[in-house]
């Protein structure tokens, strides 16, 4: 898997203009014509992910927050490589970051292009339970629009199936293959009970960095969304 050799580089956006805009929402709960999920419905769903494949090492592909704040504690990851899907702002949401008045957007992995991200292993032990954790943490409304399913992964070690949340283009939170300045409008206005969409951004285009992965697209967002912040707060 070939990457292009990386340096320094500074964003556009640091922690200085997100805390211009960062606040936090009240949470308004579910939107209408979802629900959350029942613990029953959880386990269901991870058992029917265990009956698609039962691996002996569990990996995740991780493209976005799962890389700041994995809320787990791999044994193992390597850089990969998911041919045939993208990282893309692609998802609406109207609490977590953002509300029903100002949604915001979040990552997940669209069809086409190939995304560059870090596969995670996690302990042998309790595959079921992890995974139950996995869903509780990604999935948020009832049908969801974040789904989990097998991908293919490439790695300098070979290739990999791991397990990675996708969009689907027929849910309800599905926003399409949106223009970066509208993304960008949408991140550098949008928060929620978890903080500001700007922070969200900042957080995953460090670590991307950090980790020796640049999405041009990210870097072009970013770049925006610190410009639309100064435009709205000045200069100082």
């Amino acid at each position: 898997m070939k990457r292009k050799p990386t340096g320094p580089r500074t964003m556009a956006l640091t922690a200085d203009l997100v805390a211009r805009v960062e606040r936090v929402e009240l949470d308004p709960g579910p939107e209408p014509g979802t629900a959350e999920h029942t613990n029953a419905e959880f386990d269901e769903l991870v058992a029917r992910l265990l009956a698609e494949y039962r691996p002996e090492m569990l990996w995740v592909f991780a493209y976005g927050s799962l890389i700041w704040n994995p809320e787990f504690v791999p044994v193992e990851q390597r850089p990969a490589t998911a041919p045939g899907w993208h990282r893309s702002f692609c998802l609406k949401l109207t609490r977590w970051r953002g509300t029903r008045e100002l949604p915001a957007l979040m990552l997940a992995l669209d069809r086409g292009g190939s995304c560059n991200g870090i596969v995670y292993r996690l302990p042998d032990e309790d595959h079921f339970g992890q995974l139950g954790q996995l869903m509780r943490r990604e999935i948020d409304a009832n049908p969801p629009t974040n789904v989990p399913c097998w991908i293919k992964v490439k790695t300098k070690e070979g290739p990999l199936r791991a397990l990675a949340f996708v969009a689907a283009p027929g849910g309800k939170a599905y926003a399409g293959r949106l223009p970066l300045e509208q993304v960008a409008d949408t991140l550098a206005r949008a928060a929620g009970h978890w903080g500001s969409s700007a922070q969200y951004l900042f957080r995953t285009v460090s670590k991307l960095e950090e980790s020796g992965i640049r999405d041009k697209n990210l870097w072009r967002i970013q770049d925006l969304v610190a410009r639309q912040i100064i435009a709205s707060t000045g200069d100082a």
